[in-house]
């Protein structure tokens, strides 16, 4: 059974740090699976913040960049999400998801819609206090 979850929300300040993990499991060839963070504040649309392709490519929103760093690590089979210089607008529920579609490129899972990527976590929340 193909699973991921995600954790290591939590309340910060503004100006803190934060890491999120995605572990995944029941997968096979984890590492050909391009990956994604994605996020939803309340009333708002889900929205792509960083991916990740399977040559290690990455890709961010433009409002993250500089802040965010996604990685991977194949021998674990864990995503994660380097968060720093947190604001206010960063908080939301974050989500991780994968699709194995060959060649997605990690633009492409950036901007993703829910429907096209195949398997996503059920979320862990990030609250940033100014």
């Amino acid at each position: 059974q193909v699973q991921l979850v995600e954790s290591g929300g939590a309340p910060v300040q503004a100006g803190g740090s934060l890491r999120l993990s995605c572990e995944a499991s029941g997968f096979s060839y984890y590492s050909t699976y391009s990956m994604g963070w994605f996020r939803q504040a309340s009333e708002k649309e889900r929205e792509g913040v960083a991916a990740i392709d399977s040559d290690g490519t990455t890709a961010y929103a433009d409002s993250v960049k500089g802040r965010f760093t996604i990685s991977r690590d194949n021998t674990k089979n864990i995503l994660y999400l380097e968060m720093n210089n947190l604001k206010p607008d960063d908080t939301g529920m974050y989500y991780c998801a994968a699709d194995p579609t060959i060649g997605m490129t990690a633009i492409q899972a950036l901007g993703a819609q829910y429907y096209e990527m195949d398997y996503w976590g059920k979320g862990t929340l990030v609250t940033i206090s100014s």
